[in-house]
């Protein structure tokens, strides 16, 4: 893998970009403080700007390492972010990167999580060289298990009591595509 870090990018109708300092009123507003959309996230809905902000900082600070991939997804006609779609693990050694992304309530439904996604599909694969890129799920979150299939993602099998989020500990579905499905 040849590392590139969290590059500018755009899509038909989103811009992928790094976050800022100045996104925190809009991070907070538009998902980190909803818990509907922290439901089955592994951290908590955010109950001040001040946990907001000290997020933000942290994942600004990382920004300098190629290994670091955050963006913030921002929709066509939009200043601010709507949510997030990031790198949360990566194992080198096998060429692999598991992708996590969280969406405000208001834009659920209207492509803009898979939309960024299948572009991020090609940028791992295409300029970044992935063996393997994979993702999953709480199986109650049926919405996450669309994005993945829509992205063209393979169900893999499901884990039982083997994951935990602001539900507890639940079931996970691990879905994934390496190059060759890629490539087809």
């Amino acid at each position: 893998m040849k590392h590139l870090g969290t590059k500018t990018m755009k899509t038909d109708r989103l811009l992928l970009r790094p976050l800022l300092i100045e996104d925190a009123e809009a991070m907070y507003g538009n998902w980190a403080s909803d818990p509907a959309v922290t439901k089955y996230l592994t951290w908590p809905a955010h109950q001040s700007m001040d946990v907001t902000r000290l997020s933000l900082k942290y994942w600004i600070s990382q920004y300098d390492r190629k290994d670091f991939y955050q963006w913030g997804i921002v929709p066509e006609g939009m200043e601010t972010p709507i949510g997030t779609i990031s790198v949360v693990d990566h194992d080198d050694s096998v060429g692999m990167v598991h992708i996590g992304y969280c969406i405000g309530r208001s834009w659920w439904g209207k492509g803009y999580t898979t939309e960024a996604f299948r572009h991020l599909i090609g940028f791992f694969f295409d300029e970044v060289g992935v063996n393997r890129i994979e993702s999953k799920y709480d199986v109650r979150n049926t919405g996450s298990g669309k994005v993945m299939e829509k992205c063209g993602l393979l169900y893999e099998g499901t884990t039982r009591g083997s994951d935990v989020n602001n539900q507890g500990i639940c079931d996970s579905a691990l879905y994934g595509m390496i190059r060759s499905d890629y490539l087809e």
